[in-house]
């Protein structure tokens, strides 16, 4: 399989690192059940995910990948900006 990056093309999957799902992160600091379940609650959807993946064996970029969990069909691949991934 092959993951184009927005900044180096085209590369063998195995130079990225799947980094998880990129899920909107609760408001404030405090520690309460919506921090609770963004840390250990996961769903597990079959169909379109969005996902945060590093080219780790690459030029390090994060990025937000738009796949498809049943075929890993890649939809799309863009440079995340503020993730905090």
């Amino acid at each position: 399989m092959r993951m184009t990056c927005p900044l180096c093309g085209a590369r063998d999957l195995r130079e990225f690192t799947f980094r998880g799902a990129a899920l909107a992160r609760p408001e404030g600091d405090d520690w309460n059940e919506a921090w609770h379940d963004y840390l250990h609650l996961r769903d597990n959807p079959a169909g379109e995910s969005r996902e945060y993946w590093a080219h780790a064996a690459g030029c390090g970029a994060v990025l937000l990948v738009t796949r498809d969990t049943r075929t890993h069909e890649i939809f799309a691949v863009e440079q995340a900006r503020g993730a905090g991934a």
